[in-house]
């Protein structure tokens, strides 16, 4: 791996692997094979070994929020009322579909999430009438994002 902690059972040949998966995910595996000149089972294996391991934890799809209508994306910060609700925020969090992903932070806010919305009614809904009314939320700030500069992976 480039600047975080190395995985130990981690070498060149695997870091070659995630980077052509990181690239496309959907590249078959004998594809795979022939680009890295190994065979097709040595790709299976390690692909295998990086799962179990932890280093590749799935395989999915990434959505385009705005050709699903998604014409509001938010970055909202929480502050709890008191520390020990960020956890069981957390849990009720999951179940509003709006909010996609969930990280516990330091500083002001003790959660910061990223909210989808259909147009900001629908973001003023989410907000008032499902996260606020989680036991624990104090208050939130939202960040509207106009758009990503750049997504990526992690460095290999």
């Amino acid at each position: 791996m480039a600047k975080g902690k190395k995985n130990e059972n981690t070498d060149y040949l695997d870091r070659e692997i995630i980077q052509k998966l990181s690239e496309n995910a959907r590249i078959p595996f004998s594809d795979l094979a022939k680009e890295l000149n190994i065979s097709n089972s040595l790709v299976h294996l390690r692909v295998k070994k990086l799962q179990e391991t932890g280093v590749i934890n799935s395989f999915s799809v990434k959505l385009n929020p705005k050709e699903l209508g998604f014409e509001t994306i938010t970055y909202t910060g929480i502050v709890t009322k008191e520390a020990h609700f960020s956890y069981s925020i957390a849990e009720k969090l999951k179940a509003i579909p709006e909010v996609i992903e969930c990280h516990w932070v330091s500083g002001k806010y003790a959660l910061f999430i990223k909210i989808v919305a259909a147009n900001n009614e629908e973001l003023r809904k989410i907000l008032y009438e499902q996260v606020h009314q989680i036991e624990g939320v104090g208050s939130t700030d939202s960040f509207f994002s106009f758009g990503s500069a750049f997504e990526k992976n992690l460095p290999v």
